[in-house]
């Protein structure tokens, strides 16, 4: 049995897995917890497998993961949840600057009734210009997108519940999002300080190319949390102003017939047609979105402890 899962995504980091096993173990033994350690190497071109793989041998809690290519920190955060055993799942990053001695304290915060603990590193060792500001304005636009004041979306220190956060589904670069992306499910949030220190090895794998990623998949989630609210009401509404447009269409092509003498009316009957099939999909659409968000609700409230409703 597996108390704790730690999944931790790898890249290039051959100078620092050897030292980040080595603190992790420091960090989790006196707790007397069964432990597995999940490192997912995601594609990487260096030693950093090689290295990993000799510590999976000399330690049967240590699981090594391998993508035949880079996918991506999402990609590799979840397949190594997916994999993980563990009743509570722990991510960091793998290049020394998230701290595993905070994983005691933000274990403490979860068993006080949360369901997801999030790192706030206070005070960020990072380039100002390139890192921090970029993070800093990110972090307000997703607070006031998702309405969940988060201070640093972008710390992979945390402390979940696997119970839900294995049904989180995550692409892109959805890792970001998390507490977003927990909020259909009544996630309880708590958000602690952590340290930070400066990358001693390697290159960061990040630059300000992120930040068109971060606006698409943030359009991405306010649209889904918007539509499973209230699927049917949404779809309906834009269904509904399609099929006014249709009525209203369909009503002006037999005047203009008769006005123009009889003149062509497949382009218009066309158009007719393709508008209203379109506001029947959105209806149907409407209706199968609701059917899903209520069977996601009761597993929701059977997951909380509740009777489903």
């Amino acid at each position: 049995m597996v108390d704790l899962s730690v999944v931790i995504p790898i890249l290039n980091e051959e100078e620092s897995v050897y030292l980040l096993y080595q603190k992790i173990l420091e960090s989790l033994m006196p707790l007397g917890r069964p432990f597995e350690i999940i490192f997912v190497d995601d594609g990487s071109t260096d030693r950093s497998f090689p290295y990993l793989r000799q510590i999976a041998d000399t330690d049967p809690r240590v699981v090594v993961l391998k993508f035949r290519k880079n996918a991506g920190q999402t990609p590799a955060m979840t397949a190594g949840m997916e994999y993980a055993r563990g009743r509570v799942l722990i991510t960091m990053d793998g290049d020394l600057q998230n701290d595993p001695g905070d994983i005691p304290m933000m274990l403490a915060k979860l068993e006080e009734g949360y369901d997801l603990v999030i790192g706030w590193r206070m005070n960020r060792q990072d380039k100002w210009l390139s890192r921090k500001l970029p993070s800093m304005i990110a972090n307000r636009i997703i607070g006031r997108v998702t309405g969940i004041p988060v201070k640093d979306n972008g710390c992979s220190l945390k402390v979940y519940r696997a119970s839900m956060m294995k049904r989180v589904p995550l692409y892109s670069d959805m890792h970001r999002f998390i507490p977003a992306m927990t909020l259909p499910y009544g996630a309880r949030i708590a958000e602690v300080p952590v340290r930070h220190h400066a990358r001693q090895y390697g290159a960061s794998k990040y630059g300000l190319s992120r930040v068109f990623k971060v606006i698409l998949d943030l359009i991405a989630i306010k649209t889904v949390l918007r539509f499973a609210r209230q699927p049917m009401r949404r779809f309906f509404v834009f269904g509904g102003l399609l099929l006014l447009i249709t009525l209203i269409w369909a009503s002006q092509v037999p005047w203009r017939a008769a006005a123009e003498g009889g003149g062509n009316l497949v382009i218009p009957a066309t158009m007719v047609m393709l508008i209203g099939s379109l506001s029947v999909f959105l209806f149907m659409c409407g209706a199968v979105c609701a059917l899903i968000f209520q069977r996601k609700r009761k597993d929701e409230l059977n997951w909380l402890g509740h009777p489903p409703g």
